[in-house]
């Protein structure tokens, strides 16, 4: 089953990939190693996992404003997600989307966490929009 899914276009551009979903937000500043792409933020629930090459689903970002920088030089280096669904976005996840060309979307008509890992998505930065392949979590 193809969801069509509404939200709000932050960054340009389409991304497609397996979801990851995080449900707490994340630091980009410290929390992400750079070079590879892994989650490295001690404590959080996905330390260990490397975000390159699928659409990270996260609440917001938190930290430090050189976090868009971090997401600009996972774009640069390759190991950037392939793009990014936000409940709500802010400054900081927003520039470093927009300046590492990551597709990014916010407010999407369904809530986060009924968004399953794994499940393959098409994210249309330009119209805020994606398709979900699958089904919802509680659905």
């Amino acid at each position: 089953m193809i969801l069509h899914i509404s939200g709000r276009s932050i960054s340009r551009g389409k991304g497609s990939g397996p979801l990851l979903v995080s449900p707490v937000p994340i630091s980009f500043l410290s929390g992400v190693d750079p070079e590879t792409g892994v989650i490295v933020e001690k404590g959080h629930p996905l330390k260990g996992v490397s975000m390159a090459g699928k659409v990270m689903a996260f609440p917001y970002g938190k930290g430090s404003t050189v976090g868009s920088y971090v997401l600009y030089a996972l774009s640069r280096n390759g190991h950037a997600p392939a793009a990014i669904i936000n409940t709500e976005a802010e400054a900081i996840i927003a520039t470093g989307a927009i300046i590492g060309k990551i597709p990014m979307i916010d407010r999407i008509s369904v809530p986060l966490l009924q968004l399953k890992d794994a499940v393959l998505v098409s994210v249309d930065g330009d119209d805020g929009s994606m398709e979900y392949n699958g089904e919802l979590s509680g659905s």
